[in-house]
């Protein structure tokens, strides 16, 4: 439906018009004044939904939630001002994730910048290079209208393609920015200005593989990272007729839909860390899918072997910041044609599949003889309890490194979620609210200050259509701080790196009218999980002693190596 009220409001109801048939489904805005044409439309589009979030950092982790579920670019939409300087980090981690963001900012028109007229920032060009693309468009005119529709053609299609990432269209607005009547105007458009506003189709590029170079490597090994693919089904399926053809192991990520697959070594953290399997297990050659797995020991084993890599990469990023022996084949692994016929079993694939295994079954022995709140042992758990088809949203710092340790390989597919593009704990919890919103049931793992980071994402839950169950670790501080050199130095240690917090969750989720539960022992955390169906939204605390749990992980996982 077309608003032909006044200018303004017609000028935003073809710009969500046009970007509904390009494929647009929803619309995050957070409330103002001069977005006020931008709110009419996209509440008044009967095909769009359009959700209010009050923070605008919230707002904006939670479109990339979405972007992430949905594979498929969302609109985030502002006023003018200091609310659009709030969208940043969220925009920078979605340059980093390739994920494609459209963000509308409102504007004040030329004649009120520069002029103390109140709610006005220099908007130009606002998030620098972090976006792929950013104009500014006109003052809204009838005769432009073709222009606008253009404009947003193409700034889908650069937020999707050949570098998916954020886009920036600012937006001049003058009054009226309500539903206010213009005396003789006549908006009205041709019969066919829509047709041809249709769905980008990308294109199909042909990149060379070095099929003969690759048969003839005996210690190859298939690297994959953490993955934002919007089929995982179909990644994790190209990557195992990769390994098969070459017989060569997979170390992927736990944030990888390949992790699980038959050539899969689910446990290289732990192996790597053992300077006998290190010299044992070194390889000829890498291929990298994606950027490499959060694993120190695997960057530094990669950095000590230097072996050539040929990095997989549709979009041709530099995934190498290791400054290896690399070259970048801009290709992703469902576009590889594989031989038909699998190579000769290999040798160096088998050790690896023995290490895995014994250490396999050390780490069922002993997370068997464990009976205190352990954060490893919550973790490697986790894929037994919970329901089958649960999606997984991971948090950055230690949650993601346990989960890299740790979590078993099985036939339960779940799929993982995560901002690791530049590994900041912002918008955590709006994140997962967006996977979740309308979509699988979904497993927050977060620390207590990531969570803490973005309680204004717990303002979405009115709005919040689905199934979220946030996992919160509570062990008073940054844990991933206890692993790091400064942990000998305190003072200044533990009140500027730990940065311990006395919050009661219990009265946090009050506030918010949350349903939360203190985790009690190891069946009631099973319980919990295991229960059918999850509420819509509850915060499950589990009390652990960051101090014990670094030392365990420091000292009883060292002596998994060997």
């Amino acid at each position: 439906m077309i608003l032909t009220e006044n200018l303004n409001v017609l000028w935003a109801s073809v710009l969500f018009e046009t970007l509904y048939r390009l494929g647009l489904r929803t619309v995050v805005l957070s409330p103002g004044s001069r977005s006020g044409p931008l709110a009419i439309a996209a509440a008044a589009h009967r095909h769009l939904e359009a959700l209010p979030i009050l923070d605008e950092r919230s707002a904006a982790f939670f479109a990339l939630g979405l972007v992430q579920q949905q594979g498929r670019p969302v609109a985030l939409v502002c006023t003018s001002g200091t609310a659009a300087a709030n969208f940043y980090p969220a925009i920078l981690e979605a340059s980093l994730s390739h994920l494609p963001l459209i963000v509308l900012t409102a504007d004040r028109p030329p004649e009120l910048r520069f002029c103390q007229a109140g709610q006005a920032i220099d908007q130009v060009h606002l998030y620098g290079r972090a976006v792929r693309h950013y104009r500014e468009l006109s003052l809204p005119e009838l005769p432009l209208l073709p222009y606008l529709r253009q404009t947003l053609c193409y700034s889908w299609q650069t937020a999707l393609w050949p570098d998916p990432g954020p886009v920036h269209l600012n937006i001049p607005l003058r009054d009226p920015l309500d539903l206010r009547l213009e005396a003789n105007f006549q908006g009205t458009l041709p019969e066919h200005f829509f047709d041809h506003v249709q769905p980008f189709v990308y294109p199909r590029t042909v990149t060379p593989l070095p099929w003969p170079t690759w048969q003839q490597i005996q210690r190859g090994v298939i690297i994959a990272g953490p993955s934002h693919t919007v089929n995982p089904v179909a990644e994790a399926a190209a990557i195992d007729r990769l390994s098969r053809f070459l017989q060569w192991p997979v170390l992927a990520d736990a944030l990888s839909s390949a992790r699980g697959l038959p050539h899969s070594i689910a446990h290289y953290d732990l192996l790597l860390r053992d300077a006998l399997l290190r010299e044992r297990l070194r390889p000829e050659a890498v291929i990298q899918l994606g950027p490499l797995p959060t694993s120190k020991p695997l960057r530094e084993w990669l950095s000590a072997c230097d072996p050539l890599i040929w990095c997989l990469e549709p979009t041709g990023d530099n995934n190498n910041p290791l400054h290896g022996r690399c070259q970048t084949l801009a290709i992703a692994p469902q576009d590889v044609d594989c031989p038909p016929d699998p190579l000769p079993a290999n040798p160096y694939l088998k050790d690896w599949q023995e290490q895995d295994e014994r250490l396999r079954e050390q780490l069922k022995q002993l997370f068997e003889t464990i009976d205190w709140f352990c954060e490893a042992k919550l973790i490697y758990h986790l894929p037994e309890w919970l329901p089958t088809q649960t999606a997984i949203f991971v948090a950055s710092s230690m949650p993601v490194r346990d989960v890299e340790s740790v979590w078993r390989a099985g036939n339960r597919p779940h799929r993982f979620y995560f901002n690791r593009g530049a590994n900041g704990i912002d918008g955590t919890l709006s994140s997962a609210l967006g996977v979740a919103h309308r979509g699988q049931p979904t497993l927050l793992i977060t620390g207590d200050l990531a969570c803490l980071h973005d309680t204004n994402g717990w303002l979405i839950t009115p709005q919040f259509q689905g199934c979220l169950t946030v996992l919160l670790i509570n062990n008073q501080g940054g844990g991933i701080f206890e692993h790091l050199p400064i942990r000998q130095f305190d003072p200044p240690f533990e009140a500027f790196f730990a940065t311990p917090q006395q919050v009661d969750f219990r009265y946090l989720a009050a506030a918010y009218g949350v349903p939360y539960h203190c985790l009690q022992d190891w069946a009631d955390i099973e319980a919990q999980l295991r229960q059918t169906p999850w509420p819509k939204i509850r915060l499950l605390e589990f009390r652990s002693d960051r101090h014990r749990n670094a030392q365990w992980r420091q000292q009883v996982l060292a002596d998994l190596r060997g």
